[in-house]
């Protein structure tokens, strides 16, 4: 399995007491697979995300990645974890306004050591971005923002695509679309695909489906 949770628990400190967020959570994904995360809001899927990315760390419990426990992991390791294996993809864009499209898609790449040309040319074509590489974050609309940061993701080739509501902020027609290109890139690259999302309809369209309440699967 590329990503193995068992028993995961974190809870957060507030002025009334500890609020635990996640509740003995236990999920596996395999490359090649994709697995929609569903749930209220508040109910700890973005928690959960983070502590597969490293971006936290849980109260007890493991998040095993590729084989590694990112929880023991450095800070040092726990970026590069970030930079090579994992893939985010995040409801807010978070694209550099000072840099190109074409830019923006090899940044990612470009950070961690493995910047391929014509993947990215590659990238560009299937996301509709070829004819916008010169142009900058503020020229484009919501729907060429996330494709650039799409592709800003997948042009690393990570293992584990984690995505974060990355249609939240477009509507329905645009967000479907998205999320096409992301299945049919992620399923070209071998990559598993952890997605969050409010939407059922969305859900559906990958390969599983679980829904967290409480703090705990169902």
């Amino acid at each position: 399995m590329l990503l193995t949770l068992t028993d995961l628990c974190k809870s957060y400190a507030t002025t009334e007491g500890p609020v635990r967020v996640l509740d003995g959570v236990s999920l596996t994904l395999d490359a090649g697979h994709s697995l929609a995360l569903t749930g209220e809001s508040g109910s700890g899927k973005s928690t959960l995300l983070h502590l597969v990315a490293g971006l936290d760390t849980p109260d007890s419990g493991a998040v095993i990645v590729a084989g590694d426990d990112v929880a023991q992991m450095s800070d040092a390791a726990r970026a590069a974890l970030r930079r090579g294996t994992v893939g985010l993809v995040f409801q807010q864009f978070n694209l550099i306004p000072s840099l190109s499209v074409g830019a923006n898609l090899a940044f990612q790449a470009r950070l961690a050591g493995r910047h391929d040309a014509a993947w990215s040319a590659h990238l560009a074509s299937v996301l509709g971005l070829a004819t916008l590489l010169d142009r900058y974050p503020e020229q484009l609309s919501g729907g060429q923002q996330q494709r650039v940061a799409l592709g800003r993701t997948l042009a690393v080739r990570p293992r584990l695509v984690l995505a974060d509501e990355p249609t939240g902020n477009l509507d329905e027609a645009t967000g479907t679309a998205v999320l096409d290109l992301m299945l049919a890139l992620v399923a070209e690259t071998g990559a598993a695909l952890l997605m969050v999302t409010h939407s059922m309809r969305l859900a559906a369209r990958l390969g599983g489906r679980l829904h967290l309440s409480a703090g705990r699967l169902a």
